[in-house]
């Protein structure tokens, strides 16, 4: 059985920016609708950038029950990753827009006199706030359940 990883060692995958983030959500007919995009955290919410008028925002608006999973590694002897379970919403307010494009490009190592200083027009985010963490480490094992 796979280990669970540590609330830092969650925090460390987060930040390391393995690859895209996965959202899943549910579209209009029930159906699970997953798609990779890129992310950013806030303390322990992941943040993602996108267009509006997409299939999964339409689903977020109308079930904000989404999981976001990511996972590192390229063997059953090194995967490690997470999944969080929660709740949606979709930013467009142009203030919370705005600060969220700056969060982002401070994450991203973006110089502070670069990141934006007023909101891009039609700028839509993704916010999620974890509700459940399942995690698991393939590498090191362990007697924990996910």
């Amino acid at each position: 059985m796979p280990r669970k990883l540590t609330d830092d060692e969650i925090e460390a995958l987060l930040d390391s920016r393995p690859g895209w983030a996965i959202l899943t959500t549910i579209d209009k007919d029930g159906f699970p609708h997953t798609v990779p995009l890129g992310y950013f955290r806030m303390g322990g919410d992941v943040v993602m950038g996108v267009r509006d008028g997409t299939r999964k925002v339409a689903n977020i608006e109308r079930n904000p029950a989404v999981s976001v999973m990511l996972e590192d590694g390229s063997t059953m002897a090194d995967i490690r990753g997470v999944m969080f379970q929660g709740h949606a919403r979709i930013v467009r307010e142009a203030a919370e827009t705005l600060e969220l494009a700056r969060h982002g490009a401070r994450s991203r190592g973006v110089p502070e006199s670069d990141w934006p200083t007023a909101p891009r027009p039609g700028a839509t985010y993704i916010y999620v706030t974890p509700v459940r963490t399942l995690s698991w480490h393939y590498g090191d094992s362990g007697s924990d359940d996910q």
